[in-house]
């Protein structure tokens, strides 16, 4: 055998380089995992894509999302309690200058108020003893008839208040209304038959305008902001005067005292001169317009999340004359 002449691998290296190349070939190579190739593929949705979330939706043939507005919500919405904010001071405001148009038209219609039931307790006692008396200055019938309807729709509302929730948006709601569905009654009735001071009809009108104002009174009180009862006047006198805090600037107690005051005043003043020219009728119609006006009102007011039924039981543990 003849030497190699080339210079080949095993001449320059020696034969141990020859026997690694050997096993070099033998022995693939490992092959290397591209690790960045996930990441390649995932392409990130940039904010100027004009692909919305509304039409990855749609591709999936998933269904569109639905209205904020749902029967749920309304309903979660009129089971709130209404919250005593300053949009409730002008509505019990509002319900107090209807309450002096109704007492300016019930004294000369029916010698009894609607709602003042101080003189009707007067004039109680007064029937009793002073039996006499009786038609010329009022009228007995006319007088228990006004007192046992408030103190009877008084209790009424009160009570259910208790179970339900004295503050319950829908509660409050429907009270409302029912009152302006009373007075709506009277002043119809006042319409069509006139005006008689005694009698089945006048009963039925003094029994309607008593249980409004019975049931309103109850309402007020239940937003615990007992300085506008719309309706007695006697205990926001002696309050306002004997308020420790009487000139000073910042008082909201004050200022819804002489609200409630200013509003019966000028409730009073205007169902008189509506009574002197026009009539009664006239009068409770104004007064059914403006405690309707109300109702809607509390569609709109301020209400909070109920805390479940130890709310209710909160209620009945409560002061006897604010209703929680």
């Amino acid at each position: 055998m003849t030497p190699c002449s080339l210079p080949c691998t095993s001449h320059m290296f020696g034969p141990e380089t020859k026997a690694m190349e050997a096993q070099n070939q033998q022995e693939p190579l490992p092959t290397q995992t591209n690790t960045m190739e996930p990441r390649a593929q995932q392409q990130p949705i940039s904010s100027a894509s004009s692909i919305t979330e509304a039409e990855l939706g749609m591709t999936n043939n998933e269904p569109p999302p639905k209205s904020s507005y749902t029967p749920a919500k309304f309903w979660r919405y009129l089971n709130q309690d209404i919250k005593p904010t300053t949009f409730a001071e002008v509505q019990l405001t509002l319900l107090t200058f209807c309450i002096g148009l109704q007492d300016a038209v019930s004294f000369p219609d029916f010698h009894c108020f609607a709602s003042n039931q101080t003189g009707n307790t007067v004039f109680l006692v007064l029937a009793i003893i002073l039996p006499e008396m009786d038609g010329e200055m009022f009228v007995t019938a006319n007088i228990g008839c006004a007192l046992g309807f408030f103190l009877a729709a008084a209790y009424l509302t009160g009570q259910l208040g208790h179970i339900i929730g004295s503050r319950r948006r829908l509660y409050i709601i429907i009270c409302n209304l029912i009152q302006t569905c009373l007075v709506f009654a009277t002043a119809a009735l006042q319409h069509t038959k006139g005006v008689e001071p005694t009698g089945a009809r006048t009963l039925l009108a003094i029994g309607f305008l008593a249980t409004a104002a019975g049931s309103q009174v109850v309402v007020s009180r239940s937003l615990k902001m007992t300085e506008i009862s719309t309706a007695m006047a006697t205990a926001a006198w002696v309050d306002l005067v004997i308020d420790p805090d009487l000139m000073r600037m910042s008082n909201r107690g004050r200022n819804r005292r002489l609200a409630f005051l200013a509003s019966l005043v000028l409730g009073t003043l205007v169902g008189a001169v509506i009574f002197k020219n026009v009539g009664s009728a006239v009068a409770l119609f104004v007064s059914a317009g403006g405690k309707a006006l109300v109702t809607g009102m509390w569609f709109m007011a301020d209400g909070e999340e109920r805390k479940g039924r130890e709310q209710g039981k909160g209620e009945k543990k409560g002061e006897a004359g604010v209703m929680v």
